[in-house]
């Protein structure tokens, strides 16, 4: 029986089946733990100890979502020696490089800080056990920076060479590798990213407490730190990619002219698409409604430019690179993809900030009124998961985006994957790593829900000298 399946599309889709199951829990426990950490640090500024309690309680989920993070990101690294073995073997000793420093100094320093916070509640005092959580979360932006310094090779080459003998990607330069300007300039985006999705997971979910009236006044506070932060940081996330768009126009332009849905060259001045019909096959687009001057604007930060367009860019591809790949390479990326990621990332962004301003409005200190909205609360719970869609739309950009490579330039997606494997295998383990996903993440809606269901009056009630143990059976308890 033929399916139509392939090695390179079953790997492919095995790929981008565990990063962004991945990816749903790193920018998570990245934001949960900053979040933490903002909490505990307003307990230990203002003595108030319904702070300290909402530390301990949220730090729950950030507990849980670091140990499925890591569990995930095991497999994601496993499937790279299944079926990416000739990418491993051209980028090793790049890839390497990065990925070691990060299991043995950021994650090793996650571990360990996070083991002291979690159970040094009554045995540090109140400022060495906020550093702590501080530590933990400086690093994880540790992590993530190493990881996006091999992703950012990937995306903009440099600081190497090609052994002539081997043919393999040799570092020449580490600290290039580190300056990779590809890497500053995602670095920041993500983090920001990472922060709106902790902040918002915290204040959805303690929108969905309130409905229920319990623990008012915890809940309140929690909604009102983490949007304070949730705004801040879509400020920051819509700044920084505005900064990453310019640099991607200039080093990746047929990922931008994509996520524009352009074919032909806009012309000045050039005016943003909001909807548009596109034929992928012909190459060009059939009709589009848009807003006059706006590319220009988000281009160039001016009323005038010509933004290229993917044909265009695709004659200049094949002049680069048909000397060495061929005349028959496809430099199309996936256009429709990319241009409704990019504005499910532009439409949450802004959806972020207002939700954030009127929130903070309603939850005033002087007002009632959040408790009384009750279809806003049905909101704001609602956006807990909104940013993992929002984050999944920006890795679409940013991987396939660089179609046809793995590496930019240097290896194509085809020529990547491991000789040896065949479809069968490929397809059984595409079906027991999407059941052990899927379980995981059952597992972790579950015990996330319980853990709201029960709520914190295991912590509201103990005495202030009571030893803390957050994986105690109070903690998950579905009673």
């Amino acid at each position: 029986m033929n399916l139509g399946l392939s090695i390179v599309s079953l790997a492919r889709f095995q790929f981008a089946m565990t990063t962004v199951f991945h990816f749903f829990f790193v920018p998570l426990s990245i934001g949960l733990a900053f979040v933490v950490a903002v909490m505990e640090t307003i307990y230990v500024v203002k003595k108030d100890v319904m702070y300290k309690h909402m530390a301990q309680f949220w730090g729950r989920i950030f507990l849980l979502s670091f140990a499925v993070g890591v569990v995930t990101g095991i497999i994601q690294e496993f499937q790279f020696g299944m079926n990416w073995s000739e990418y491993s073997r051209f980028m090793g000793d790049i890839f390497g490089a990065p990925l070691a420093i990060e299991a043995l100094v950021a994650f090793f320093m996650e571990s360990t800080f996070i083991g002291l916070w979690m159970f040094g509640w009554d045995r540090f005092n109140a400022g060495i056990h906020c550093a702590f959580i501080w530590l933990t979360s400086i690093g994880t932006m540790i992590s993530a920076m190493w990881i996006l310094a091999a992703n950012s090779f990937m995306q903009n080459p440099v600081g190497f060479m090609i052994n002539a003998k081997t043919g393999r990607a040799q570092m020449t330069s580490f600290g290039a590798v580190i300056k990779n300007p590809q890497l500053w300039y995602e670095l920041p985006h993500v983090l920001f990213g990472a922060f709106v999705t902790g902040s918002f997971v915290v204040a959805g979910m303690a929108a969905f407490a309130l409905l229920k009236k319990k623990n008012v006044q915890f809940f309140r506070k929690s909604i009102k730190v983490s949007l304070i932060i949730g705004l801040l940081a879509t400020v920051g996330v819509v700044g920084m990619g505005d900064v990453q768009t310019r640099y991607i126009i200039k080093e990746q332009p047929m990922k931008f002219a994509a996520t524009e849905g352009l074919y032909k060259d806009s012309g000045s001045p050039a005016a943003w698409a909001i909807v548009s019909g596109m034929d992928t096959k012909n190459h060009k687009t059939d009709w589009s409604i848009e807003v006059p001057y706006v590319l220009d604007i988000l281009s160039y930060h001016k009323l005038q430019g010509n933004v290229k367009g993917q044909n265009a860019i695709n004659k200049e591809l094949h002049a680069k690179y048909d000397k060495k790949f061929g005349k028959d390479m496809n430099y199309y990326v996936p256009t429709k993809t990319l241009f409704w990621s990019f504005r499910t990332m532009a439409f949450s962004g802004g959806l972020f900030a207002l939700i954030a301003i009127v929130g903070l409005i309603f939850n005033r200190a002087s007002s009632t009124l959040i408790e009384r909205q009750r279809w806003f609360l049905w909101v704001l719970g609602i956006c807990t998961f909104l940013p993992f869609v929002a984050n999944t739309a920006g890795w679409f950009i940013t991987e396939l985006g660089r179609y046809p490579w793995v590496v930019y330039g240097l290896l194509t997606i085809a020529d990547a994957v491991s000789p040896n494997v065949s479809v069968a295998s490929l397809l059984t383990s595409n079906i027991i790593y999407f059941c052990l996903f899927s379980g995981l993440g059952v597992v972790m809606i579950v015990l996330s829900r319980r853990a709201l269901h029960h709520g914190p009056d295991d912590l509201l009630n103990a005495p202030d000298d009571a030893p803390y143990d957050p994986y105690g059976k109070e903690a998950f308890s579905h009673e």
